[in-house]
């Protein structure tokens, strides 16, 4: 067992939409976000039935957008449990301003949504230098930026990556990289391209999970590949509950077990320290 279950990449969405109005990134709201709401004091049951000690809660793109309100009242809930990722408008004038306020809340990390359930492309405004000025105040503040993107966006992260490398960058569900051909995984090779870049790291989700059971692929071979290039220290679990089916126990569960052939120190590092490495406020005190 790791020494403690942290889990980088749970979402937490209330009924009150009085109070917090939804306004998703695209105009659509997700599915998920309409028929699984999870409030934080759900989330907080939730994390005490599978035994996941504390939580960086990523702002819900898809039902929130860039208004990080629940987020940060639900770390001002729950510090003891919660630090909190939020998003805002990179592209904006205001960029860094917004940035150093949600960080005045306490959330510790920022997220830029360029795909996803209801935005299926790959937006292509990630390396524009309009955002320039959000990437330095991000580095500036010692946050990390995580980026859920598609492989097609390989190139712009580039740019951001050698412009900023002092900047930890979190790559969300590991890109959804297609594997179902199953090894070398020749279609996950812009992924693997990017272990030689120290401030490249690997959220392994449930989503990762599922897809390492696809076609020829197994979690052994594809998750040992993974670890093997960019090694655990740069690899953080994320349950992406309740976004994705199933209740937090099983998730962490399944998780788990496709997990549990590699070393008792690499899963240390995937369940518990490189998310202390990436949040500090998930470090014990």
């Amino acid at each position: 067992m790791p020494s403690k279950i942290l889990d980088i990449h749970p979402h937490v969405i209330t009924t009150d939409t009085a109070r917090y109005p939804r306004a998703p990134l695209g105009g659509t709201q997700s599915s998920w976000s309409r028929d699984r709401p999870t409030t934080h004091q759900q989330m907080i049951a939730a994390m005490d039935e599978a035994g996941v000690h504390k939580s960086a809660v990523v702002q819900a793109s898809t039902c929130y957008g860039h208004d990080n309100s629940y987020v940060a009242d639900a770390v001002a809930a729950h510090p003891e449990r919660f630090t909190g990722v939020f998003s805002v408008d990179v592209l904006a004038q205001d960029a860094p301003e917004k940035i150093r306020y949600w960080v005045g809340k306490k959330l510790t990390g920022l997220r830029l949504f360029t795909t996803g359930s209801t935005m299926p492309d790959q937006a292509t405004w990630l390396d524009d230098p309009r955002s320039f000025p959000a990437w330095a105040c991000a580095g500036e503040l010692g946050i990390p930026v995580c980026v859920q993107m598609k492989p097609a966006g390989i190139p712009q992260l580039k740019v951001l990556i050698e412009r900023f490398p002092g900047v930890r960058i979190i790559i969300d569900h590991l890109m959804r990289v297609s594997v179902e051909e199953g090894p070398p995984y020749a279609a996950a090779s812009g992924l693997f391209s990017l272990a030689r870049h120290p401030n490249i790291f690997l959220k392994l989700t449930i989503n990762s999970v599922r897809d390492a059971h696809q076609g020829k692929a197994t979690p052994e071979s594809f998750f040992g590949r993974v670890a093997g290039e960019f090694g655990a220290a740069r690899i953080a679990w994320g349950s992406n509950f309740p976004a994705s089916e199933g209740s937090l126990k099983q998730i962490l569960a399944e998780s788990r077990k496709a997990l549990a052939f590699l070393p008792e120190q690499d899963q240390e590092w995937i369940f518990c320290r490189t998310a202390q490495k990436l949040y500090p406020a998930l470090a014990d005190k």
